[in-house]
């Protein structure tokens, strides 16, 4: 594939399945806009992407700030004149302190829908205009298996991972008519440093993985519900996101891709 040309935005593409994303466009040649709230981190990974030979720049901003966002769209214009491509990775899994919790508190479910719900939709808005007067885009929310089935132990980031499934839907049948592709994208079992908290939540909360450590908490359970029988990888997600966003996938919209080893066969 060849995304040579292409502008593309990446939320919290400074470390981990954001980082994965924007290195695997970069391999096929687009242009990286690396967005995150951690600055420093912004510019060392577009130095990254920048040494593979396309243009890339770190431009830092909180998803949950229209202004900064705002900020953020206008100065990737500036630099690079137009967004092709713009992936809503920005996520969390709960406030801080969340897996020492063995119920939901309310401000889990205020900061995570925050930024994995209203967050995405701050930052779509503010590009939409772009992709429109151009009449082209392909948009790529990053969702979770978790949003096709609820998880027990933390139901305020299911939840959102849900709507953002819908939220995709609901946008592809707004935006079919702009020539604008909306996909989503359905990671399974990633071994982050996200998962290390769910992984301690576990198993603290389910009698299953009781007294395990946070990697045996994961191996276990690819050991039980991944068909496959191995773990997914950031590069993974970043290889199905590189399809959805070419044009080999000019005629998909509105789907929500699992990227799971067959664990939600649907």
């Amino acid at each position: 594939m060849d995304l040579s040309g292409h502008v593309a935005i990446v939320t919290g593409g400074a470390t981990g399945i954001g980082r994965a994303i924007g290195m695997k466009m970069a391999e096929v040649g687009a242009d990286i806009i690396v967005s995150d709230i951690d600055s420093d981190a912004c510019q060392r990974t577009a130095s990254e992407f920048a040494a593979l030979g396309v243009r890339s720049a770190g431009i830092p901003a909180n998803v949950t700030d229209p202004d900064a966002v705002g900020r953020m769209v206008a100065e990737s214009i500036g630099q690079f004149g137009k967004i092709d491509v713009l992936v809503n990775n920005a996520g969390v899994a709960g406030a801080p302190g969340w897996y020492d919790h063995a119920v939901s508190r309310e401000e889990d479910w205020s900061f995570t829908f925050g930024v994995n719900v209203k967050g995405m939709a701050i930052v779509t808005e503010a590009v939409l205009p772009h992709m429109k007067e151009a009449h082209a885009g392909k948009i790529v929310n990053l969702a979770s298996v978790a949003g096709r089935q609820g998880r027990p132990t933390f139901p305020h980031y299911s939840a959102t991972k849900a709507a953002v499934i819908n939220y995709t839907q609901s946008l592809a049948n707004e935006l079919g008519r702009d020539n604008i592709n909306v996909n989503a994208v359905c990671p399974g079992l990633l071994w982050t440093p996200m998962w290390g908290e769910v992984g301690a939540k576990y198993a603290v909360n389910d009698p299953t993985y009781e007294g395990l450590s946070a990697r045996e908490v994961f191996d276990k359970m690819i050991e039980n519900i991944i068909p496959l029988g191995r773990e997914q990888t950031p590069e993974d997600i970043g290889d199905a996101i590189v399809f959805l966003v070419s044009d080999d996938a000019k005629n998909i919209t509105g789907q929500s891709l699992n990227v799971d080893g067959g664990a939600f066969l649907n």
